[in-house]
């Protein structure tokens, strides 16, 4: 069974920094992307970032040159570094692993609040 477990959301200053972890266990196979999503209140559930190698990356224009997408292919595991942090961030983050069958897991989600 894929699991796939969320880290390092919380609460932050505006312009401040968070670092989201997804880490992905069981049996997947390859993977081909790694991204992260986020639901604010009200919201329907957008896209942020995906990596597809250490070079491939793609951004929502809201978030590029802000936040940083990578992952560790040895320990299966994909990051979004997040800096100056806005209170238009605040959100539900989701991280979404494609594998290389094409079926697409999701984690359960992890607060990010941006407020003083």
């Amino acid at each position: 069974q894929v699991q796939l477990v969320e880290s390092g959301g919380g609460l932050v200053q505006p312009g401040g920094s968070l670092r989201l972890s997804c880490a992905v266990s069981g049996s997947i196979g390859s993977i081909n992307a790694m991204g992260w999503y986020r639901q604010a209140p009200g919201k329907q559930r957008e896209f942020v970032a995906t990596i597809f190698s250490a070079t491939a990356t793609n951004y929502a224009g809201s978030v590029r040159g802000r936040f940083t997408i990578s992952r560790d292919n040895a320990k299966n595991t994909v990051y979004l570094q997040m800096n100056s942090l806005k209170p238009e961030d605040t959100a539900v983050y989701y991280c979404q692993i494609l594998s290389g069958r094409g079926d697409a897991y999701w984690g359960q989600g992890t607060q990010v609040t941006v407020s003083s």
